[in-house]
């Protein structure tokens, strides 16, 4: 049987008296974009530092491509790409220096460093920037300069910490882009407080609250948590809002335009079919009917609250 990726097992630590985890199992055995959740305090950085081999944890296990971060670090270290929130770099080097720095602390090579710098920059694409400093690049390249120093050394793991924070519109697509394409061939761990974004990205969620994992599944299992409790429909010849309330199980009508409406329902399995017929026997020329998916704001705030 093939060795998980990412194996994390009864991982707890403190900081003083309190615990910040306590007893997070974790589990990725495929490449692909993980998101990892959480509110400001929950225990995502704890956890994320201690993947890293940044924090030793006070109990639990840590394997990365099965290596053991405890006994092991340094190969273990090998393995890991790390992306914090506010990207390590040194202002006053060119693109091409700082990326040599990061390969040599990564131990990597003399014969390996120049064809893996080469391959990070042009994936990255900031080939064309080799000799400019990193300070006169904008926000956008900055970050992309922070996603090639995470894959140089090409770990299977990659940790990315809010790294669409603070980019613009334009920039956040092609960070998006290049997020998306690095995974191909490697596990990301994707942490953002922009929830449209993991959404977007992300084909596995990790909640963690309160220092515990809250919700382990995939992106389809997250968006489906909480039960849709409203329809969306188009209707051609609608009738009033009071006409429509009136069909058993209907607790609420909100006419979003003049032919689109939202009802509200109360947890009832045949409300599609009630109002369809209502439909075709009132002549209101019902075009869509559909269920109104729980807004991902929604889900992340009935999971916090567990």
């Amino acid at each position: 049987m093939q060795e998980p990726i990412v194996k994390i097992e009864g991982l707890s630590h403190r900081y003083t008296s309190s615990w910040a985890i306590r007893g997070i199992d974790m589990q990725i055995n495929a490449a692909g974009i993980v998101g990892l959740l959480g509110s400001n305090g929950a225990g995502k950085s704890t956890t994320m530092n201690i993947l890293c081999g940044a924090l030793n944890q006070t109990e639990g296990k840590v394997y990365i491509n099965g290596i053991s971060m405890r006994e092991h670090p340094e190969e273990a270290k090998k393995q890991i790409g790390f992306l914090p929130q506010s990207p390590p770099l040194y202002m006053d080097l060119t693109v091409d220096e700082y990326l040599h720095y990061c390969a040599g602390l990564r131990l990597m090579s003399k014969d390996n460093m120049k064809p893996a710098i080469k391959e990070a920059k042009e994936r990255c694409g900031v080939d064309h920037y080799s000799s400019r400093l990193i300070r006169n690049l904008s926000g956008g390249y900055r970050q992309r300069v922070g996603i090639a120093q995470a894959i140089v050394h090409k770990p299977r793991v990659v940790v990315l910490d809010e790294p669409t924070n603070g980019l613009d519109p334009n920039q956040i697509i092609e960070v998006r882009a290049l997020i998306k394409e690095i995974s191909q061939d490697r596990v990301v761990i994707f942490s953002s407080h922009i929830l449209s974004e993991v959404q977007l990205l992300c084909k596995e969620i990790k909640m963690i609250e309160s220092g515990r994992i809250v919700f382990s599944d995939t992106m389809d299992a997250f968006n489906n948590y909480v039960e849709p409790n409203s329809l969306l429909l188009h209707l051609e010849n609608p009738p009033a809002a009071d006409e429509l309330q009136q069909i058993k199980g209907i607790t609420k009508v909100d006419f979003l335009t003049e032919r689109q409406v939202r009802l509200h329902f109360s947890g009832d399995q045949d409300i599609t079919e009630r109002v369809v017929a209502a439909s075709i026997h009132h002549g209101w020329r019902l075009r869509e009917i559909r269920l109104d998916k729980t807004a991902v704001d929604e889900i992340f705030k009935q999971l916090s609250s567990h």
